[in-house]
């Protein structure tokens, strides 16, 4: 009975550790979707701006 209790509770600690795994997964996920930089920003070509100064 009590072998039985135990594997019920250990099965229990897997899962709850592997719903919070994945909760962090997904937590950090949205984060770097908050944080992404779209293609179309980075990949702008930016002129070179040469003034009398800059010419040497």
């Amino acid at each position: 009975m009590r072998d039985q209790r135990d594997e019920r509770m250990a099965d229990q600690a897997r899962r709850s550790e592997k719903a919070e795994r994945e909760a962090a997964k997904q937590r950090i996920l949205d984060m770097a979707e908050a944080e992404r930089i779209p293609v179309e920003e980075t990949t702008r070509a930016v002129p070179v701006r040469r003034g009398r100064h800059g010419q040497r």
